[in-house]
């Protein structure tokens, strides 16, 4: 039995389902939580009719007010640790499913904040709105961030540094008619301030300027095929991003970021689907050490591998063992290149991994479960929220 997945127009709302991918491990508690605390209401069901499993689906569609979500991260760059977010939703998934103007997501304002092992933490506000049916969408956020990572460098050597300030990012999207394609401008802004511990600044890294601020307007497009936007079986989504900082729009200095990444997804039979994942990034011109491109793997320390560009070719192998429970295989390999080494002379980045999901909610498709990788001298573990792939 295959989930249920929402019509076509339901289906292409790439950025919403950006915000619920953060309804992670802690989401089951949450609801919960929250059945538990509704005293005097209809009570709420968690099995699901058809096959007697546990099931969200009627109470994320039915859903709407304040939602605490909580999130667990295992990202390598900044260690464990976990975060509390809350969104609030204007309308159900269900009412705004059956709006008068078509199909939409409801809008959403989230506010939250993380913390994580390393000393990084961060704090965001925003809010998510459509108009017309999903035919113009708009997102905005404002967060502050102090983060300890690692910069490798030339010498793939890890220099400790801080990176912390705020930023803004606007982006206003339109779709082409009924097409699968959106297309609008979006605006980012960082104040950021870098600091190396015990003066380690990498040497290629030159007069380092500690204070910076970042202004980049941008043109997205994007694309989206897939019959489910959290799990697919079958489909494609990609999305081209040309940015470009400018001291006219308040940035310190000039530099491009071209990224260009895509998805597809193809059953093979009844109980095998295969994905397919390619992922492109360039920069130019005074791009700050902490944004060039870097390789994004599974099992690899996000910022371990970077360069002027990079360039990563993805497979995934998912096995559907029951209408609920699957397990997945996939490796990946990616190169970075341009600044320190050629293409040709860059080296090959390889990380293989397992799987499994739990399909936590069938109307809406929603899978939860566990990531392990494994790449050079280094191992992994994602708690994640349907696909891997962002």
């Amino acid at each position: 039995m295959p989930p249920t997945s929402f019509p076509p127009e339901h289906r292409r709302h790439r950025r919403f389902s950006g915000l619920l991918r953060h309804l992670s491990a802690g989401l089951v508690a949450a609801m919960l939580g929250l059945a538990a605390g509704a005293a005097g209401a209809e009570p709420l069901s968690f099995i699901d009719p058809e096959d007697g499993q546990f099931d969200a689906s009627d109470f994320l569609l039915n859903h709407k007010g304040a939602l605490p979500v909580p999130t667990v991260i295992t990202e390598p760059a900044i260690g464990y640790g976990g975060g509390l977010g809350l969104l609030f939703f204007s309308e159900s998934m269900a009412e705004a499913h059956a709006s008068e103007s078509g199909p939409a997501p409801p809008n959403i304002t989230f506010a939250g904040g993380a913390y994580t092992e390393n000393g990084t933490w961060a704090a965001a506000l925003g809010h998510f709105h459509t108009w017309d049916g999903d035919r113009y969408r708009y997102l905005g956020a404002i967060a502050q961030v102090d983060a300890q990572l690692d910069y490798f460098g030339l010498l793939n050597t890890p220099r400790a540094y801080e990176l912390r300030g705020w930023g803004t990012v606007q982006q206003f999207l339109a779709r082409l008619g009924d097409s699968h394609w959106y297309v609008g401008p979006r605006y980012a802004y960082f104040d950021a301030t870098t600091t190396f511990r015990h003066g380690s600044v990498a040497p290629e890294l030159g007069d380092l300027s500690i204070g910076q601020r970042i202004g980049m307007g941008a043109l997205v497009v994007d694309y989206d095929s897939r019959d489910n936007i959290f799990y697919p079986r079958r489909g494609s989504y990609a999305e081209l991003e040309l940015q470009f900082a400018r001291p006219g729009l308040g940035s310190s200095n000039s530099f491009d970021l071209y990224n260009l990444r895509g998805f597809h997804w193809m059953p093979l039979g009844k109980t095998f689907v295969l994905g397919l994942r390619g992922d492109s990034r360039m920069s130019s011109g005074q791009t700050p050490f902490y944004m060039q491109p870097y390789i994004d793997l599974r099992g690899v320390q996000k910022g371990r591998y970077q360069d002027r560009n990079t360039l990563v070719a993805e497979a995934e192998l998912r096995w559907d063992v029951t209408p609920r429970w699957s397990l997945l295989g996939f490796s990946g390999m990616g190169r970075a290149y341009g600044r320190w080494q050629s293409f040709d002379e860059a080296e090959n980045v390889v990380s293989v991994g397992a799987g499994f999901r739990y399909m936590i909610a069938r109307k809406l498709g929603v899978s939860l479960g566990l990531d392990v990788a494994h790449s050079k001298n280094e191992n992994a573990f994602y708690i994640q929220l349907g696909s891997a792939w962002r």
